[in-house]
């Protein structure tokens, strides 16, 4: 379906269901990859598209119109990534302690473009990267990620985060401020 956002909205208010598939075609993409970024599983990204354009449009007649649409569907997104997260940390807890022997086997292939050396140390590296981005708190790493993975700025964090810009603008220095603590030992020095 061919308009703009608002145009298509009036239209599935006024009872035209489908043209919501264009709203869903058109933002998701952009919905996948924030949800990606905060989660880090795809199958949990997935689930975060799906749940964040159900809401969408159960909570469609709440949208104002002075706002643009891949704004607040945005915004929905973020919220649902952020409770997924707080969801999984829940059930993380109750399985601390659990021995599982019927663990899946990893296989591992070897890397024929890069030397054992160079594949060793990646692997250290996205072993910190990973450790450092966990040692933030959930809306350090929303902010961060929404400020410099996804390039927005402070009022659209603080909005897609329910907080004051300048808290929003604290949560970003915060977690730079961590991660380049955590990150320390992989500065290269002249």
């Amino acid at each position: 379906m061919e308009g703009n956002d608002h145009a298509i909205v009036r239209a599935v208010l006024a009872g035209d269901k489908e043209a919501y598939g264009a709203l869903v075609a058109r933002h998701s993409q952009n919905v996948f990859r924030v949800a990606f970024r905060i989660t880090g599983d795809e199958a949990d990204a997935d689930e975060v598209v799906q749940e964040a354009f159900l809401r969408g449009y159960q909570r469609l007649e709440s949208f104002e119109s002075r706002s643009e649409f891949g704004t607040w569907i945005y915004r929905i997104a973020v919220n649902c990534a952020l409770n997924m997260i707080s969801k999984r940390k829940v059930e993380a807890t109750y399985q601390i302690g659990e021995a599982t022997d019927l663990a899946p086997q990893q296989v591992q292939v070897a890397d024929t473009a890069a030397s054992p050396e160079r594949s060793l140390l990646s692997r250290e590296i996205e072993a910190l990267q990973k450790t450092a981005m966990r040692s933030l708190t959930a809306t350090e790493k929303t902010a961060f990620i929404l400020r410099h993975m996804e390039g927005r700025d402070t009022t659209e964090i603080a909005e897609a985060l329910h907080i004051a810009p300048n808290a929003a603008k604290q949560a970003v220095f915060r977690a730079v401020q961590k991660l380049r603590r955590s990150l320390a030992p992989l500065r290269v020095t002249p």
